[in-house]
């Protein structure tokens, strides 16, 4: 059974650059694909980052420029370093891993980020 647990939220400051971390249990392979998501009090769940098994990268709007999302295949872990963060990048982040051809797709519980002085 695979498990993903996310780490590294809390309450930050504006300007803060806090890196959250994912790490799977489980039988998950390098071939699968990971992303990080987030929603808000009354918004909808959206993309922040994803990246492919090849290593690929694509990013929300409103992130680029400002949040890199890595991965350590060894590790099972998938990494977003968030910098120059926003009051408005509050809200709770979840992990996602994915393989679309054998459609497996595994979230995590999430972690909470406020962004508040």
């Amino acid at each position: 059974q695979v498990q993903l647990v996310e780490s590294g939220g809390g309450s930050v400051q504006p300007g803060g650059s806090p890196r959250l971390s994912c790490a799977a249990s489980g039988s998950i392979s390098s071939s699968y694909g990971m992303g990080w998501y987030r929603q808000a009090p009354g918004n909808q769940r959206e993309l922040v980052a994803g990246i492919t098994s090849g290593g690929s990268t694509n990013y929300g709007d409103s992130v680029k420029g400002r949040f890199t999302i890595s991965r350590d295949n060894a590790k099972k872990t998938v990494y977003l370093q968030m910098n120059s963060l926003k009051p408005e990048d509050t809200a709770v982040y979840y992990c996602n891993f994915h393989r679309a051809l054998s459609g497996m797709n595994y979230w995590g519980k999430g972690t909470l980020v406020t962004v508040s002085s």
